[in-house]
């Protein structure tokens, strides 16, 4: 069996010369590589069974298993894969959907290949960003829709009561899209103090990662879209 090296990701796309394109990206990095490809969900759940990458770039629209499915069958088997949905659209329901699933991140399919590899290197150490402002706008965008239901509506999690005043803000500062490095600025901390309360929130309220911190404060109603107008 060939020895692991650094990063190792599993491609999942319909389309071979997607696929093709990403290998050809990725592998170009001395600590990527690329253990197997999947042409559809069920593929894709198996080989994560059976190679257990860090990061699984993950297509929506598939034949057999789409891959929202495929995303909820992995997280649900407590495997430690990182997914980041492929998307066609930076305002996509498929894209929030895959957030909710389970999935860390979300990219374009045209997404540039410094940003690619970029995004595989920060899911795979597990602070996973929320992918600045466009994600922000994804979940306003969602939570706004006709069928949700209002923030002011949604129930208090009592797991809130569990956070710190500090670590409600931080929760907030998150969800606003800003960096560890933006809160430590406008809090006057540092970088390493923020990531302590990131790690801390995460804990109490039994959360995957920090995309999944942002996707739960606005499904409890913590933070209300600021513009309806948008």
């Amino acid at each position: 069996m060939t020895e692991r090296q650094g990063i190792t990701v599993l491609l999942v796309d319909d389309q071979p010369l997607l696929r093709m394109g990403f290998r050809l990206i990725l592998e170009g990095e001395d600590d990527l590589q690329i253990l197997g490809e999947a042409s559809d969900g069920a593929e894709a759940v198996r080989l994560v069974r059976e190679l257990s990458p860090d990061v699984v770039l993950m297509d929506v629209r598939m034949p057999v298993l789409d891959g929202i499915e495929a995303t909820r069958a992995i997280t649900a088997t407590g495997s430690g894969a990182r997914i980041i949905i492929l998307t066609t659209f930076d305002v996509d329901e498929y894209a929030f959907a895959g957030l909710q699933a389970g999935a860390s991140a979300f990219l374009l399919k045209d997404v540039a290949p410094e940003e690619l590899i970029s995004a595989v290197r920060v899911v795979a150490s597990g602070d996973a960003v929320v992918a600045p402002r466009v994600t922000q706008r994804l979940l306003e965008t969602y939570v706004r829709g006709a069928d949700r239901p209002a923030p002011a509506a949604a129930t208090k999690d009592p797991l809130l009561e569990d956070l710190t005043p500090r670590e409600t803000e931080m929760l907030e500062a998150m969800a606003e899209g800003l960096s560890n490095g933006e809160i430590a600025h406008r809090y006057f901390l540092s970088e390493a103090t923020v990531k302590t309360h990131v790690r801390r929130i995460l804990t109490k309220l039994h959360l995957r990662d920090r995309v999944q911190a942002v996707v739960y404060a606005y499904e409890t109603g913590l933070v209300v879209p600021s513009n309806p107008d948008y």
